[in-house]
């Protein structure tokens, strides 16, 4: 079904060669680089007059929702916004329909329509549409670029390469400067034949990243698909496929374009942002996922995570193994919480049993999902027991063209409810099941919470990840867990009418588009719990760090650092948002955290108090015998060049979302740095460097000596830094009173920018100073 190849492959017609076969052709394999399409379109947007590999790049336009978009036109505001440079949509897709309380969610959304009045931007108001439905229609073109502040920002099916990121990298794109990245490896993904009936975008995604998540494969890398399958791929197949990739912890993706794509553009209103995107040139590229569409079976990926990827079929005839596993796992993250999640109950009656069905968001809710779930439903019953089915099309144009084809109706009289576009199923904020329940979804994720619960209440459900079309077959059976394939696609009623006819005078009335055409006069509308960033102070010479929490999982997400859900609304209160940190990893944190914060401000206020000298030279009492030189430098006579700050360690921190409160959250509490054996994503490590925290990456081994409470000191961090050094040495101060034990930590691939951005302290402070 998937074959992977981590040798370079030459791309030459329909043929796919090996170096030494290209090489007997007479094709240069280094010049064959260039030809990619992912190269020739980072080559378009590159503004480097360098050659040193760093790419730096310009995007197209941008896209925020409603829990990134306050904070970062917050910061570029802080750092001398005058205008959005390029088009910049604002869209209101996640606090539509969560609200802590009061008026916070409507008052970001004032917020948001005054910034696109003021600085020329784009408004979509709330339920109109999810983020990268509404720039799939509105803003991708082929050969495009788009950077959005969301990690699921992939329109690659649409010939843009498109990334998500925390928001000061887009920060950067608004005040002029460049999204700086390692010039990446290009992975080829080869697809060939045609899907069978009943197995759709997400099976084949979940198939992908079941196959390339754990082992690394792709990460940090432009996944590019080509191959004679994709001529039998819809575009909205295409883009279910595609905006998953970001799963695979993949850069970006870009695939080659056709007809489908022209036809799409062109039914959007935008014909003149299409150009066929094809190999014009034997292209060469990194690696290789060759794909057989003809093999790929439904899929269930169980919890927690998309990778733990199945065939449905292989999982129901293993389903106590497998569900045995799931329980394990949970009572590894939840304790006793994870007591009501007994989902090998769920076996029973000869099947598996669901007890909620949801399609939904960016990767769920598309036109096609949802007219082929209505198909299979119809005439069926979804039933009146504790099975449930809600469906979310991705915008406003698509459920109208779903209510005049009938497809609503259809799903209506099944027992589905049709709901508005939003994205809270996909992030904990939409149909959360009850407890021990197990929810099938055909939305972007399913780690740990992720459905809504709340372990740390004693509240824990599960999500597992399917196909709308096996969805739809299971609803259809009851909540019997049922892949699509067991379906007799020969019927009429399974063949419906895809035409799509998108009404664009829903945008025309609703969305405010000012791009060009800032108003400067209006006033910014500042709720009650939008606040500005604290102050940060610069790196000082020498650190301090007391660790604060140390994580062992193999993969830490950011949902884990700061959770999704309830914290939502809190998003543009940094200080509110920071005491939910690590709240459902490790609850005592930020008290921890705030204790050495409390040290600093003291330090901050008198840097010769001899109260706090007293307490840090306590705290460095194992230095003074180990370096005594370093220990005179931290705290001889005063504590003026040490800075006191908080550290957290954790194995692989930073899967899942682009959300800089992973990294803002931390800094806000005192947070100097992360130790971390590897990043788990390129966005997580950049959000912690805009926010002027140190991405320290130490020996894995470091986990069984590290303990909640030790001393971590840095002498000398800002000469290292400034002088870009990549080994930092360091001392590890055991609280139990044992020796220092020296230690060495790794800080590569920094720009120039990067490094001074932590020599300053955060980006907003790099770009007041510079």
């Amino acid at each position: 079904m998937i074959q992977l190849d981590d040798k370079a492959v030459i791309v030459d017609g329909d043929a796919l060669l090996s170096v030494a076969e290209a090489a007997a052709r007479g094709i240069d394999a280094k010049q064959a680089r260039n030809n990619t399409l992912a190269h020739r379109i980072l080559a378009a947007h590159d503004t480097s007059a360098t050659q040193d590999g760093t790419l730096r790049l310009r995007f197209d336009a941008l896209a925020s929702h409603d829990i990134t978009y306050v904070g970062i036109i917050q910061t570029a505001r802080a750092s001398g916004l005058e205008r959005f440079p390029m088009p910049y949509a604002l869209t209101n897709c996640h606090n539509s329909l969560c609200a802590v309380g009061g008026t916070i969610n409507e008052d970001d959304h004032l917020f948001g329509l005054t910034a696109a009045q003021k600085y020329g931007g784009i408004f979509v108001p709330p339920h109109m549409a999810v983020i990268h439905q509404y720039a799939r229609e509105m803003l991708a073109g082929c050969g495009k670029m788009i950077l959005g502040s969301d990690s699921h920002t992939r329109y690659g099916a649409l010939g843009t390469m498109a990334v998500g990121e925390g928001g000061p990298e887009l920060v950067k794109q608004l005040l002029g400067k460049t999204y700086d990245v390692a010039a990446p490896e290009v992975v080829l993904v080869w697809l060939e034949n045609t899907p069978q009936p009943g197995v759709g975008p997400q099976d084949v995604a979940l198939a992908i990243i079941g196959a390339v998540f754990k082992n690394g494969f792709v990460k940090n890398r432009v996944m590019e698909f080509a191959g004679p399958g994709i001529d039998g791929l819809s575009v909205e197949y295409r883009c279910g496929i595609d905006v998953m990739t970001t799963e695979t912890t993949c850069l970006s993706s870009i695939w080659r374009t056709d007809a489908r794509v022209r036809d799409y553009l062109a039914l959007h209103g935008r014909a003149g942002d299409y150009t066929e995107l094809k190999l014009e040139a034997p292209a060469c590229y990194d690696r290789l996922i060759r794909i057989d569409l003809a093999a790929v079976q439904p899929m269930i990926a169980l919890p927690f995570h998309p990778s733990n990827a199945w065939p449905i079929a292989e999982f129901i005839s293993h389903a106590d193994e497998l569900l045995g596993a799931v329980e394990e796992e949970a009572r590894k993250q939840f304790g006793k919480a994870a007591e009501g999640l007994q989902l090998r109950a769920k076996i029973h009656d000869g099947g598996v049993w669901t007890d909620q069905g949801v399609i939904a968001g960016c990767a769920g809710g598309s036109f096609e999902n949802c007219v082929l779930a209505s198909a299979i439903l119809d005439g069926r019953s979804t039933g009146n027991g504790a099975f449930s089915l809600s469906v979310y099309p991705a915008s406003e144009p698509q459920s109208l063209a779903l209510v005049r084809n009938g497809a609503a109706a259809k799903l209506m009289e099944a027992g589905a409810i049709i709901k508005n576009a939003f994205c809270g199923p996909c992030f904990g904020a939409g149909d959360t099941p009850a407890n021990g329940a197990l929810s099938i979804r055909h939305s972007t994720r399913n780690f740990p919470n992720r459905e809504g619960s709340k372990p740390g209440n004693g509240q824990a459900s599960a999500v597992a990840l399917m196909d709308a079309r096996s969805i739809a077959a299971t609803a259809a059976n009851g909540g019997k867990l049922t892949p699509a394939t067991d379906l007799d696609w020969t019927e009429a009623r399974l063949q419906p009418d895809l035409t799509y006819n998108f009404d664009a005078n829903l945008y025309a009335r609703r969305v405010y588009n000012g791009y060009n055409q800032p108003k400067p006069e209006t006033e910014l509308k500042l709720g009650p719990n939008i606040t500005d960033w604290p102050a940060m102070s610069p790196l000082t010479e020498h650190l301090l760090l007391k660790v604060a929490s140390v994580i062992t999982d193999p993969v830490t997400t950011t949902d884990e650092l700061i959770p999704s859900g309830e914290t939502s609304s809190l998003r543009s209160n940094p200080l509110r948002l920071s005491e939910f940190t690590l709240s459902r990893k490790d609850p005592a944190y930020v008290g921890r955290a705030k204790a050495v914060q409390a040290l600093e401000k003291a330090r901050l206020a008198d840097a010769a108090d001899a109260s706090l000298l007293e307490t840090v030279r306590g705290m460095c009492a194992a230095l003074r015998t180990a370096d005594a030189a370093a220990y005179d430098a931290l705290c001889g006579t005063n504590l003026a060049e040490t800075g006191i700050g908080s550290t957290i360690f954790a194995l692989k921190p930073g899967d899942g979302s682009a959300r800089e409160q992973a990294a803002s959250c931390q800094k806000v509490l005192g947070g100097w740095a992360n130790l971390a054996a590897e990043y788990a994503t390129k966005r997580y490590r950049s959000n912690l460097i805009n926010w002027g925290m140190l991405p320290l990456i130490a020996d894995a081994a470091l986990a069984q000596q590290l303990h909640v409470d030790d001393a971590i000191v840095l002498p000398g961090i800002r000469k290292a830094v400034a002088e870009k050094r990549e080994q930092l040495r360091g001392w590890l101060l055991p609280a139990d009173g044992g020796p220092a034990r020296e230690l060495t930590f790794t800080l590569s691939g920094l720009t120039d920018d990067e490094r001074q951005i932590i020599l300053d302290g955060c980006l907003i402070n790099f770009y007041n100073r510079h």
